[in-house]
């Protein structure tokens, strides 16, 4: 990640409808599958919001993020079990002590994901839980991906087999953020043949357009419940060993 990436991050996380609603969806998986006061072990932590936002719920959290910058930022914010670290290698985590892991739009970032995964299930105890977002759709392949340091795009046949690799299990998975598919399609093909030079800087939507953008994201959340999202331009899911 750009450090002027994770800048906007510290920005817009609280705010912007995208990383509330990411955070919100993954807050729901933990509630269900490792209610607090669970241990969370967040790979990849950003600017810290998530793991501030579960320890305000009662889960011990700690985090792992290869960038110093994340894990100042983190310090700065209260925080005090991070640590920088490539994920890729060993955890510096005790092993089968945690109750889920969460990985929010990491795997895409990392070249090897199954070493990764691995690792993720070494920390977890035994009925503990991976909860993830990725990505999807490898023909949305655009110049953003490029400048976020993604190496893929995921179908969900991809990620399974990744998952089936790290020999762990699906329970869940879904799509998510069905309802702005069609616009973003348009625009990822559009920069395909036009880079934009706006670097990895997130659309800018206005306040009353936030808000509504929340409200689809809540309701896609209920529907989600009750059966699995066909498409999004995102897949979200939980795994175990």
């Amino acid at each position: 990640m750009e450090t002027s990436h994770l800048h906007q991050l510290i920005d817009l996380e609280e705010s912007y409808w995208w990383h509330v609603a990411k955070q919100r969806w993954a807050t729901s998986l933990l509630l269900r599958h490792a209610p607090p006061p669970s241990s969370i072990v967040e790979g990849g932590i950003g600017a810290a919001g998530n793991l501030l936002r579960w320890r305000d719920l009662g889960y011990q959290v700690a985090g792992l993020d290869c960038m110093s910058e994340s894990i100042a930022n983190a310090e700065r914010r209260g925080l005090e079990s991070v640590h920088q670290h490539d994920l890729h290698e060993p955890w510096p985590i005790e092993k089968q002590t945690a109750s889920a892991v969460v990985l929010l739009d990491v795997l895409e970032h990392l070249a090897d994901p199954v070493v990764a995964l691995r690792h993720a299930a070494d920390t977890l105890q035994e009925n503990g839980k991976i909860i993830f977002t990725v990505p999807a759709y490898p023909w949305l392949f655009s110049d953003w991906d490029t400048r976020l340091g993604h190496f893929r795009r995921y179908t969900s046949k991809m990620l399974r087999q990744q998952v089936t690799e790290a020999g762990m299990k699906v329970v869940e998975l879904s799509h998510w953020n069905a309802f702005t598919l069609p616009v973003a399609c348009i625009l990822r093909l559009i920069r395909r043949f036009i880079p934009s030079k706006s670097g990895t800087e997130f659309p800018r939507v206005s306040n009353r357009m936030n808000r509504s953008l929340l409200r689809f994201a809540a309701a896609e959340r209920t529907i989600a419940t009750r059966m699995n999202i066909p498409m999004g331009l995102s897949l979200v899911g939980v795994l175990s060993k």
